[in-house]
């Protein structure tokens, strides 16, 4: 598959998609936004698992402003409302996506992070919202998403002042799961993958697209959610397998 500023390959079961615009440390234009819908609309059922990395040194340095400096507010809201569509999609998709993290996550770079479900941490990696120092606010989804993960207050609190958070700090925060070592995201997140790729389909489709709307609900509503997918989930031919194999291998 050939698409601007993104590289895509297939390993078995897993789609690797790479962010390639290293001389401009990933930046976001509307080309590669593009191009990161259509790859993961092209992933087929055979897919079991993302791998989400970026070239060079940094994973994303966010919206380019280059191409985004001073726009119209239609524009500028259109924009905003296409990241929020190709973002959704990437979370919602069913296949679980991993991130290996390393150098700058930074605006626009972070919040396509947070659309993954597993990230990696590199521990050169840095976290960071400046977008109160551009005189902008984020549109790519961080009032939603890195907001649930550090809270509101954290959150503000990055964007007045610019502040640069360390890979442990964005580790302890909840930024990422996992931390590596220079070098070793992708080896961590490629492993992780394969792992996950080895759940039920379903499984992991109820993992994805049930507990963020669960978080959405009243708890009333939540828990009853979570009864109708448990008793969909468990009521499966592949969880029936499963279980008995577990089952099986325990008694012996």
């Amino acid at each position: 598959m050939t698409l601007e500023h993104l590289r895509v390959r297939i390993e078995d079961s897993i789609a690797f998609i790479e962010l390639d615009r290293p001389n401009k440390r990933n930046a976001l234009n509307n080309a590669l936004v593009d191009s990161l819908d259509s790859a993961f609309c092209a992933l087929d059922d055979d897919i079991r698992a993302v791998v989400l990395t970026g070239a060079g040194e940094h994973f994303c340095a966010g919206l380019d402003l280059g191409e985004n400096s001073v726009r119209e507010p239609l524009d500028v809201l259109r924009t905003s409302q296409r990241w929020h569509k190709v973002f959704h999609d990437i979370q919602f998709s069913g296949k679980p996506v991993i991130a290996a993290l390393q150098g700058g996550v930074i605006g626009g770079g972070l919040e396509l992070a947070l659309a993954a479900h597993v990230r990696v941490i590199e521990t050169n990696a840095f976290f960071q919202l400046p977008e109160g120092k551009r005189g902008i606010f984020v549109g790519g989804g961080a009032s939603v998403r890195v907001a649930r993960v550090i809270g509101p207050d954290r959150m503000t609190e990055m964007m007045l002042t610019g502040r640069k958070y360390s890979a442990e700090e964005g580790y302890r925060l909840g930024l990422g799961h996992y931390l590596a070592a220079p070098g070793g995201g992708m080896i961590m997140a490629k492993q992780l993958a394969a792992d996950v790729a080895g759940n039920s389909t379903l499984s992991n489709w109820a993992a994805i697209n049930a507990v963020a709307r669960i978080h959405d609900m009243s708890m009333s509503d939540g828990l009853f959610a979570e009864s109708l997918t448990a008793a969909l989930m468990q009521s499966t031919p592949d969880a029936r397998e499963r279980m008995e194999a577990f089952l099986s291998r325990k008694a012996r």
